[in-house]
């Protein structure tokens, strides 16, 4: 099937970079993957910004996979560097330099948290996500359906892939000349407002479409119980009939199946809590500080409860 041949071909590869250290004492990461859609690629504004979290973070590495439509070849591209702002929405890299924008999502205040919490390990972020992207084939505006075949057959899933393998093919992430062990640690989600804004059909298919997508990246990160935290998709209710996904209870529900029929997995629900853009779509940047702090504080929880601490 497709989807096992693209991830037989990550391992090899990811296995081929694991032979190239240059030390018997490499530096450890806890490895960390974001993924999902618009609220996971950050609307938050790094102008508004604390002054103490505006800065760069040691301690954290990150290496966000440019993101691209479906059936586009230049998905996944990228640069490790330290965590800063900037890796939220209009971020954009070619493999060779990485261009920051004004703006910042979940992985900021996750990956500050996550150092706080375990200050003598260091942390390694891999976030890829595309707004608007639905589960669903023909979904909003690419999709992660590890089957898809339309076009060239490229496609968020395929994007993902390949932000991974550009990643873990880089053994020496810090730049420090000695090639690092990345520990892959845990995942975190934030997506689900494209299906259930696109059709009742589509917000049916979640509850298969994610643990199918789940089971698949755990699988390509070679850790089948990985911690896993999902965050709560949640309505704004700013549209003229006071709901502007029409199928959210669906998608909510499945979300919430799927987290309580997997003992590493986790339910983060301080969205209901966030503020709005005007958007009516994006939460604005206490709601990014706030969500990017519950995800590590989630994930910490979720790493004591499935046997991951050091």
């Amino acid at each position: 099937m497709k989807n096992l041949t693209k991830l037989f071909s990550l391992l090899g590869l990811t296995l081929l970079a694991s032979s190239y250290a240059k030390s018997d004492e490499p530096t450890v990461y806890k490895l960390y993957y974001l993924g999902g859609q618009s609220n996971m690629e950050g609307f938050g504004f790094s102008e508004e910004l604390p002054e103490e979290a505006g800065t760069v973070s040691r301690d954290v590495m990150i290496f966000t996979g440019q993101m691209a439509f479906d059936n586009e070849t230049h998905g996944g591209v990228g640069i490790w560097e330290p965590l800063q702002p900037g890796h939220g929405t209009g971020f954009k890299t070619d493999g060779t330099r990485n261009k920051l924008s004004g703006r910042f999502g979940p992985e900021l205040f996750f990956g500050q948290t996550m150092a706080e919490r375990s200050p003598d390990t260091k942390i390694a972020i891999i976030k890829y996500a595309l707004g608007g992207s639905g589960l669903a084939v023909g979904v909003g505006y690419g999709n992660w359906h590890p089957e898809f075949s339309e076009g060239a057959g490229n496609n968020q899933y395929d994007h993902f892939l390949k932000t991974l393998r550009n990643a873990i093919g880089q053994s020496d992430i810090d730049g420090d000349g000695i090639a690092d062990q990345l520990v892959p640690s845990g995942i975190v989600w934030m997506q689900g407002e494209a299906d259930a804004y696109d059709s009742q059909v589509a917000a049916d298919e979640y509850r298969a479409n994610i643990e199918r997508l789940m089971s698949l990246i755990r699988a390509a990160l070679r850790v089948d119980d990985l911690p896993l935290v999902i965050g709560k998709i949640t309505d704004s209710g700013m549209s003229d009939d006071g709901s502007v996904m029409d199928y959210i209870e669906t998608v909510q529900s499945a979300q919430l199946d799927f987290v309580n029929n997997d003992a590493c997995a986790t339910y983060v629900t301080v969205t209901e809590e966030l503020g709005y853009l005007d958007d009516g779509w994006h939460y604005d940047t206490d709601g990014f500080m706030r969500l990017g702090t519950a995800f590590a504080l989630a994930m910490d929880e979720l790493e004591q409860t499935c046997g991951y601490t050091e």
